[in-house]
């Protein structure tokens, strides 16, 4: 049977869909086609740390859909679930240098590590200072199809805002990047899928599941996860992804927390508060307090059906830039 997508050409999805999206918030970023980055209408801002990140296509509205006021202010998007090369990545790194130094945010997967490193090299000769810092939030697997180490999954969409807002407020591109880290240290995340995806130019599953099937700690690409087990009620799937959480990073009685429930992009809204309402139970019975919350498809994998669960401890600064203002496609409140 043939796949149903709405596509034209499979090769031509990203740049399609990229054009798209730059006419549809021509208020708020412009889209250069070669290489291909989508960058923030009034960038550079001059004397502001510049953010870039970028990966592959297909998590949508991850990258572009934060970049904006308060958080990105370019994206790179690679063909779909593979890394965008280098050229692009430098470009938009020149597009959003203020003086002030640029930070690369890489989700950890090795092609993604290496071509935004070489991108930083080839910037730092022409005289920009550039920083990296590599999210690494998923618990669920340690070394997986595309990574050293554990992969950059939903948490990579809260080191953006908070990072975006720091660079927002003026600070310089080490505290900016320090603030980055300390959230990618404090956030932790599992996810799991009830199908798989198709990648347009593949025409088939990323992976087979049984009609009764899910599969436990997979990544945002379709990367198998620790285990495939017969469906069950939402209330366990939900302490199968919030244990490992919470065993992962010690969390002790009145923590402050963000709790993030990710749609993988097919799943509804109606599910995805469901799976919230049992993971505030967990999170209330350990005296762990839910201080701020996000709800939806933030960071998907195409048409998956399933969803990731985030927590991130916060502290008082970090708390102060989530309520910072934003405005971007995907994400904006306060201004």
């Amino acid at each position: 049977m043939p796949v149903k997508k709405i596509i034209n050409d499979p090769k031509r999805v990203v740049d399609e869909s990229a054009a798209g999206f730059g006419l549809a918030h021509a208020d708020l970023v412009r889209v250069e086609m070669d290489p291909i980055y989508v960058v923030r209408a009034d960038a550079p801002v001059a004397g502001k740390v510049g953010i870039v990140s970028g990966g592959g296509s297909g998590h949508e509205p991850l990258h572009a859909g934060y970049v904006g006021f308060g958080m990105l202010d370019a994206a790179v998007p690679g063909a779909v679930f593979t890394s965008p090369t280098p050229d692009p990545i430098l470009a938009a790194t020149k597009a959003v240098d203020g003086g002030a130094g640029v930070l690369h945010i890489v989700k950890n997967y090795t092609g993604d590590v290496l071509n935004f490193e070489t991108a930083a090299d080839l910037a730092s000769a022409d005289g920009i200072t550039v920083r990296a810092v590599v999210t690494n939030d998923d618990v669920a697997v340690k070394d997986s199809l595309y990574t050293a180490g554990r992969r950059g999954v939903a948490g990579t969409v809260l080191v953006e805002k908070i990072a975006g807002a720091a660079a927002e407020r003026g600070d310089s591109l080490d505290e900016v990047a320090e603030i980055a880290e300390r959230v990618n240290a404090n956030a932790r995340s599992m996810g799991l899928a009830l199908t798989p995806c198709i990648v347009p130019h593949a025409g088939e599953p990323s992976f087979v599941l049984a009609e009764d099937e899910i599969e436990i700690g997979i990544g945002i690409h379709g990367e198998p996860g620790r285990e495939r087990i017969k469906l069950e009620p939402a209330d366990r799937l939900v302490d199968r992804l919030i244990e490992p959480i919470l065993e992962d990073l010690p969390y002790s009685e009145g923590d402050r927390t963000l709790l993030f429930v990710n749609g993988m992009g097919g799943t509804p809204l109606v599910e995805l508060y469901l799976a919230y309402r049992r993971a505030a139970e967990v999170l209330e019975e350990r005296g762990v307090v839910i201080a701020r919350s996000l709800v939806g498809n933030y960071i998907t994998s195409l048409e998956m059906q399933g969803m990731s669960l985030t927590l991130l401890k916060l502290d008082e600064e970090m708390i102060e830039l989530w309520d910072a203002p934003v405005h971007t496609a995907a994400l904006r409140w306060g201004r």
